[in-house]
């Protein structure tokens, strides 16, 4: 297995399992038209950039990706 395929631990700390991501379901966003994709991993959310899918992974926990998803609605990160 190819380091790409798996997500990597490169913090200490780091409390999320070794997850293998070579089988995963991609999803993307605006119907295909983001730069992010997603999938849905042995209960966690993977994160990755579509146009280097091969570059890591952001994991997040379900309680992680809930608030990401609720600041991003809210404009947290909106850099406009």
């Amino acid at each position: 297995m190819t380091e790409s395929a798996t997500s990597r631990q490169p913090f200490a700390g780091w409390d999320k399992p070794d997850i293998d991501l070579s089988d995963a379901d991609w999803q993307s966003g605006s119907h295909g038209a983001g730069d992010v994709q997603i999938a849905f991993v042995e209960g966690f959310i993977a994160m990755r950039n579509a146009g280097k899918p091969g570059s890591p992974s952001l994991i997040f926990t379900p309680a992680e990706w809930r608030a990401f998803v609720v600041n991003a609605r809210d404009g947290e990160f909106d850099l406009t």
